[in-house]
């Protein structure tokens, strides 16, 4: 991650405005906020996600905030020629945007998703619950404590704040909460097109105490090879569909070693910012039968400011070379699709005001220096700067490296200081006064 010097001078002074805005976070509350979260099951295209947003919305709603609640058309997002894509089975969705004073236009939009990854073998958590919001040695655990329901927590935190402060604003806030984030953003993607827009937003993702300023892409692949089934006893009478996609495999790690050779220097440290991986393998459907047939479903990073259309046709180049190179896919040539989530690279300049504000205010809450990097990981974030032309950055609690597994977490007291820090964000942002 790299330490960029951005030759600021921190404004050291609190106003009482803005402290009697962080007096007003409730911490218990925040914890409780959180854990009532967890208990939701709410992953990717369920019944539960929609509970959760019709959750966030009520709330949003009984202290003060105004509310657009809105069910999402899912024909009419599918046929939109820029779709994000999605993996997981859908039958409905809804946004929430919570809007607090007067003006067109928010000084700041705290953004959040709701939904949450499979939980996976409920054998690998400890009492087979992910879904309890377990308190222990000061981190709050659960299926999304990490990714990313500390950072919804977070941003509903800071609005009850400002609420319950009494503070006035000079321009407004805003809360928005998302579905359908963690495959592909459809969530973000019916956000925007909806209209809601903001001077600035910051994604509560999982940082590390980081100030993300730009995500790389992943585009989710299908890859389709054929083999010629037989008898295993004669397997020489056929043709292994595993044994064809081997040197296909090879052309891919070949492919990866390229497009991570120099990298933007956002990335300093990360030896693999762009990786290419296959996630689900499946071949066969008998034991004595040589597989016909093998799928591979993956995901392949976008590089930075590299159009999505490049990253697809440098990758089809690599699969065409390696057929062309290999007698019996050159006549079965593998079939290469692109189901599932598009997420497009983003970032913020690192110039912006927002980098710098957000710097100061954790410097003056946290009592250090952030450093400022990048995330090889897609996200709403090349949305909102995208196609709503708002300069986007993350910050939330949490590392990203405890999400998606059995040991997901957060620690209470980064949970806490990250939404003080979110709070002065937004206070100075939206120009609070008594």
């Amino acid at each position: 991650m790299s330490n960029i010097n951005l030759n600021h001078t921190v404004t050291d002074q609190i106003t009482s405005a803005e402290a009697r805005v962080l007096d007003a976070i409730d911490e218990a509350v925040l914890v409780e906020t959180l854990v009532t979260m967890l208990q939701i099951p709410s992953v990717t295209g369920t019944a539960a996600e929609s509970d959760m947003q019709a959750w966030q919305a009520r709330l949003l709603a009984e202290i003060g905030f105004e509310v657009d609640h809105w069910k999402l058309d899912l024909d009419e997002l599918a046929v939109h020629p820029d779709f994000p894509g999605t993996e997981a089975p859908r039958t409905e969705g809804y946004g929430t945007v919570g809007i607090l004073g007067s003006g067109k236009t928010p000084a700041l939009i705290l953004q959040g998703h709701i939904d949450v990854v499979p939980t996976g073998d409920l054998n690998n958590w400890e009492d087979r619950n992910p879904w309890s919001g377990a308190i222990k040695n000061n981190a709050v655990h659960g299926r999304g404590a990490c990714d990313m329901k500390a950072g919804v927590a977070a941003n509903l935190a800071v609005a009850r704040a400002l609420v319950s402060s009494e503070v006035k604003l000079k321009k407004p806030f805003a809360v928005h909460t998302v579905v359908s984030e963690e495959d592909g953003g459809l969530g973000a993607f019916a956000t925007m097109l909806r209209g809601h827009r903001g001077e600035a937003a910051v994604i509560s993702e999982p940082t590390s105490g980081r100030i993300v300023v730009a995500n790389a892409g992943a585009l989710t692949f299908e890859l389709r090879v054929h083999g010629l089934a037989t008898h295993a006893s004669s397997r020489l009478a056929g043709h292994s569909a595993i044994d064809a996609f081997l040197p296909i495999y090879a052309a891919i790690a070949n492919l990866e070693r390229a497009r991570n050779v120099r990298a933007d220097k956002l990335f300093d440290g990360n030896p693999l910012p762009y990786p290419i991986s296959i996630g689900i393998l499946r071949s066969g459907d008998w034991v004595t039968s040589v597989p016909d047939l093998l799928v591979a479903e993956g995901r392949l990073g976008v590089i930075l400011d590299e159009d999505p259309a490049a990253a697809r046709a440098a990758f089809q180049h690599a699969i065409s070379v390696a057929c062309q190179k290999d007698p019996w896919l050159n006549d079965h040539p593998v079939t290469l699709t692109w189901p599932g989530g598009q997420f497009a690279s983003g970032r913020i300049d690192t110039g912006h005001s927002l980098v710098q504000e957000v710097t100061d205010v954790i410097s003056l809450i946290e009592k250090r220096d952030a450093s400022i990097g990048a995330a090889p990981y897609g996200s709403d974030l090349r949305l909102y700067a995208g196609m709503g032309g708002i300069p986007t950055l993350h910050y939330g609690p949490g590392d990203v490296r405890l999400a998606h597994g059995p040991r997901e977490q957060v620690d209470i007291t980064e949970l806490i200081n990250t939404t003080r820090s979110l709070a002065l964000l937004a206070a100075r942002r939206c120009g609070v006064y008594l």
